[in-house]
Order: C-alpha cells, then structure tokens, then sequence
C-alpha cells in the first residue's frame, strides 16, 4: 500500500519575519546556543556541571579524566549540535560553523573502529556494551547524534558529520535484527527509530528503514526482551529507584505497538515512539501501523493532555496515568514531552492533512514549550505544572518536583536543547507542500518560496499571531501558477472570514478537515485575507477531569492564560469568575510587560476571610464575598517576576 504524504518546505525557503517569533528565534541564536555551549563546556558559573564536551575529549584521546554526568549525557552535545545546523541553514554564521566543525573533529576522534559512539561505555565500562538497552541509552544517544548529523550535512553539504552517522548505523544495523547471530532487541528510549527513517531519507539506503521497523515491531514482544538482558548481565540495574526491567509499561514495551490502545509510561518516549511509528507507517505504507497512531493520538489528546499542550502527568516514572488524571498543581508535564508531541502531530499532518494535528502542535508550541525557557534564554522549566504554591514546595513531598522559578541548568539536561533544536527548525513546521496544494498549518509571519512541479512561487505571510488574527498572505510568481493554497482554521477561532483578492469566500463551500482549500490560477501579486476572530473564550474541561469540576479557564487565540500572585496578590484559591461575563473582558497590550504582551482583565469576587480568627473549621459559617479584578497574562511569560503562586484554573461562581 502506497502512503501520499505531504513533506514540509525545507527550512532554507522559509525566511521567518514574525515580530513575535523572530525574538525566540535571534534568542536562540545569540544567546540560548551560545550558554548551552557554555554549560557544556562547564563554564557557566552556578550551574550544574556538565562535563559533556569533555566526556568526548577524553574518548577522543584528546584529553584524559574520567566519564562524568548521566548514561546519556552524550544526547546534549547531540541537541546542540543539531540547533546549531538548523541555525546554520537560516543564516550563515562563520565562527559557529568553525565552532560545530571543531566538535564533528571530536566526535570523529571518539568513535571506535566499528562505528560505535557513546562515551559511557567508551570510558566507563567497554566491555558492557548493548548489555542493558533496558535502561542506559546507548540507541537514544546514537538517535540524537544521527538526527544532528542530518541537520548538520543538511544545513553545510559536509560530508564529515554524515560519514560518522552512517558508520554508527551501520554498527547498530551489523549488532540488531532478526536471526541468532543478532541481538533481538531494542531500546529503552526511544529515539533511534524516528532518526533511522531521517538518514533513510537522506541516503536511500533501505537497511536503516527496515531497521527502524524491526526496533518497533520487536517491542512489547514476548519473551521479554529486557528481562533476557537483565539475567544475562546478572541482574545488574543501572537505575536501582526504578524497575524499568519489569515495569515495561514504563517504556512501552508491555504489549506489541500495534495492539496498544492507550498511551502508557514515561511521557516523552510514548510520542517519539509515536513519532517514529508515523515515520516508519508513511514510508512503507503500513496501514496497521498508521492505524495505531491515530488511535494513540486520540487516546493523548481526548484524555491525557494538559489544556496547554501538556502531556505527562505523573511526576513518577515522568509518566502518563490514566484517562482525564490531570492534576494541575502536581503536573509533571515535561517541556521534552510536548517537544515530543509537536514532533509526532508533525507527522500525522504530513500522512493527514486534518486541522486538529496542527491545532495540538500550536497549542503545544504557544504555550508549554516557551514556558520552559525564561524571557533571557538562560533559565528554563523541565516541569510545566498548571498550578503553584510556592510556599508548599520543599514541605509538601508531592510537589517537591515542581519549581516555582526557572532553573539555570539541570543535571539531566535535556529540556533546554530541546527547546533550541524545535524553535532553530521552526521554519519546517508552518508549511506542507503535496503536489500542488500548499497547506499553511502556522500563522507565523514570513518569506517562503516553494517549488510547484519546477516552478518559484513566493509566498508571504504577515501576520500579528498570537495578539491579532488577521493574516495577509501575497502570491507572487514570474507568471500564472495553477495550485492550491489550503489554510487552516483553528477550533479556537468562530466566525472565521477569508477574503480573495477582494471577493468573500464562504469557508462552508471550501473547507474540508479543518483546511479552507483556494484553488484558482494565481496572478503574480494576488492577496488574500484570512480573519481569525480573537475573543475570549472561557474554557471548561470535560467533566471527569476531577481538578477542574467547577473551574474554568480563558483562552484567547491560541494563547492560554493564567493568574500569578504579581498581578493579584496571593491566596489565588480564593477567587471566582463570576459566570457568563462575555462582555466584561478588558484585553490590553502592555508593551512593557514581560517584553510585550496582551493581558485580560476582568471583574471577579475573593472570599473575605476576615472573622474567622484562630478557627481551622467553623459550623454553619457564611462565605462572604468582595469585588475584585484579576488579571489575566498569557501562561508562557509566568515565573518571569520572581517568586509567586499561579493558577490556570479558576474557580466559576
């Protein structure tokens, strides 16, 4: 069976000028890169060592110590490195490219003869090498490395960084597969499936798909794999506080992906193995795979995902639990996960062109993954919780793991390259191509040029997201172009108006799966509007979501907002919305708040608790209530004004 996919417009014809997005962007460039390489260096003060760059020197013989820091402390290099392609590929940067030159040397010097790279078991236990995938890594760091090759070649045409890669391949491919003299594993992490399909693409050589296919079919296989492996290497653990040999759920492999019917385990590997299922589903036409996918997408996001684009809602294991458990004040909820997740709705939209994918990767983006970088670029959040009370951290165990400020570095530091490798590669996210039909999934402004069937066709978008939705978007091409330009129309936005070189469209006559298709004979210089009305939409939440029975929370756009203590004083727990206020939302662009911003503002009531003195419980006590304001700021900018409670979740009246 033959899958029609669309493919995103290469990140080199897409040219970002988005006011909004720019700033994140040059962020990442000039300040978030050049601390990351910082702290992988050691060199920031105060921060959690690294030692990663010199894990590598000292595999290289370049320098001599010791292997410092977790299993997979190769994987920051590795987002780094990858960060630093996509930015490379948007814009020529001589001394970076000297810098990621320099690194690719190392790199090079570290790997072994047989293409194996991982400084763990390079320095710390050679002989331990593919003994315990259960738990240590090995396939998720050759993942991160393959997919930073790619950017890397991609982004500079070097051969060097991709002639690492596919010797590291070709190792795994000589060491895994099907028959007895192969390892018939798999890995703990996903990771390298989704990056086995990249270099796939890249090279055409077959061996690293078909590879990508065996590592997900053989998981969840039974025997189980990972108890084999635990007993051949004498039950020896790596991660004595968690049971991953037995708990298999943990990382999926507790029945065969295909039959899977919800999203199960540590958060992060669930949609990189989603990922990869899409990747490997779309390549070879996999009807069953792909089926999978979808019913686990709808599994997430029906039932197990954060109003913000969250996912991951356990703190142990950084785990799922079960359908409509979203705690909001002891929500894991990892910046990697919707990191994850924006992956895998990448892919779906790319085998399905439906709206809802790429609502879930806007909400996503706009609103966890920039929560977890502070407005500098030099603090972020691995936890994303919906609801903070600072004073119960450090005294209430359950919320130990929650932050109320933004941390400088982490041991485990995969958070923050995360974050620059999906903002640096931005681009590739806001347009599919198929054919000649154009597909524009984000509203971020910008300059794309695309290859219709050997013909330049130029398209620019403006748009004022996520503060207005009004989007213009001009076609221009040296002559008439026959295509389609399929625009999507977010859940968010009612009574949506599109406007063709000044003729109303009605959206009921042209839209299908969430898409406004255009399709006409393109003059050079054509305009279109599309009239995405903002208003204040006041969210509820299903109602066996049990933390939020009574609650409600306002969006505007695809932005989430949220209370903090800064703006309304403490004791947030202690207000209400009154109900059904559709006009008495006050919406105002503070441009000197946070680096601009909009804020809602709007009349509310706080229990007066005066009068009850000493009394933890009262009989027959009557609730008084005053008249308040609160304001409301978008959740991504909380935690920028020092130490303070925040809620997502109001109560209603």
């Amino acid at each position: 069976m033959t899958i029609s996919i669309s493919r995103p417009i290469s990140l080199k014809d897409v040219h970002i000028t988005d006011d909004f997005w720019s700033s994140y962007i040059r962020l990442v460039r000039e300040v978030v890169v050049p601390y990351q390489w910082e702290a992988l260096n050691d060199r920031v003060e105060g921060a959690a060592p690294s030692h990663a760059m010199k894990n590598f020197k000292i595999a290289a013989g370049l320098e001599t110590g010791e292997f410092y820091g977790m299993v997979f402390q190769d994987s920051d290099v590795s987002k780094w490195l990858e960060a630093v392609g996509y930015l490379l590929e948007t814009g020529g940067d001589p001394e970076l490219e000297r810098l990621a030159d320099e690194v690719i040397d190392i790199i090079d010097k570290a790997q072994q003869k047989d293409g194996y790279l991982n400084t763990y078991f390079t320095l710390k236990e050679p002989d331990s090498r593919w003994t315990n995938l259960a738990e240590c890594h090995e396939l998720y760091c050759a993942g991160h490395f393959i997919e930073a090759a790619i950017a890397y070649y991609k982004a500079t045409g070097k051969r060097k960084v991709l002639d690492v890669a596919c010797r590291l391949g070709d190792c795994i491919d000589q060491v895994f597969g099907s028959g007895p003299d192969k390892l018939n594993g798999y890995d703990g992490h996903q990771e390298i499936e989704l990056a086995l399909v990249k270099l796939y693409n890249v090279t055409q050589e077959d061996r690293y798909l078909r590879l990508s296919q065996f590592f997900l079919d053989e998981r969840g296989k039974e025997p189980s794999f990972y108890e084999m492996e635990y007993h051949r290497r004498s039950m020896k653990v790596h991660f004595p506080m968690l049971d991953i040999v037995h708990d298999r759920a943990y990382s999926q492999a507790h029945v065969p992906i295909r039959e899977q019917q919800t999203a199960e385990g540590h958060a992060v590997r669930a949609v990189y193995m989603c990922t990869g299922m899409a990747d490997v589903g779309a390549a070879t036409g996999d009807a069953e795979l792909l089926e999978a996918c979808r019913r686990l997408w709808k599994n997430i996001v029906n039932k197990r995902m954060y109003i913000t684009g969250a996912i991951g809602s356990m703190e142990h294991g950084e785990s799922f639990s079960l359908d409509y458990d979203l705690p909001n004040d002891t929500a894991y909820a990892e910046t990697c996960a919707s990191i994850g997740l924006i992956f895998f709705a990448q892919r779906m939209l790319q085998i399905e062109p439906k709206s809802e994918y790429a609502d879930v990767m806007e909400q996503a983006l706009y609103n966890t993954v920039i929560s977890g970088m502070s407005r500098d670029g030099k603090r972020f959040f691995y936890v994303n919780p919906l609801e903070v009370w600072p004073e119960a951290i450090g005294k209430n165990h359950n919320v130990n793991h929650v932050k109320a400020e933004r941390q400088g570095w982490f041991g485990c530091a995969c958070c923050p390259p995360n974050i620059s490798r999906l903002l640096a590669s931005l681009g590739q996210y806001i347009y599919n191509i198929q054919g000649r039909t154009v597909y524009a999934n984000l509203y971020i402004g910008n300059q794309a040029t695309v290859d219709i069937e050997d013909q330049q066709v130029k398209i620019t978008a403006e748009s004022q997201f996520p503060w207005d939705g009004l989007v213009r978007f001009q076609i221009d091409a040296e002559k008439e172009i026959d295509f389609t330009l399929a625009l999507r129309i977010p859940s968010w936005s009612k009574d949506a108006k599109l406007v063709v070189q000044g003729e109303t469209i009605s959206l009921l006559e042209v839209c299908k799966n969430g898409y406004a298709y255009i399709h006409r004979k393109w003059q050079p210089g054509d305009h279109i509007e599309l009239l995405l009305p903002m208003s204040v939409n006041r969210m509820t939440g299903h109602p066996n979501v049990r933390a939020n029975i009574g609650k409600v929370a306002l969006q505007r756009g695809p932005l989430v907002y949220c209370l903090e203590e800064a703006d309304n004083g403490p004791s947030l727990h202690q207000v209400f919305l009154e109900r059904r206020q559709e006009n008495a939302y006050e919406i105002a662009f503070e441009a000197e708040l946070l680096g601009g911003l909009q804020t809602i503002t709007v009349p509310a009531k706080r229990i007066d608790s005066n009068g009850w003195g000493e009394h933890l419980y009262r009989a027959n006590m009557e609730t008084f209530m005053k008249q308040d304001t609160l304001k409301f700021i978008p959740y991504y900018a909380w935690a920028n004004r020092g130490y303070g409670e925040m809620t997502v979740w109001v109560k209603e009246e």
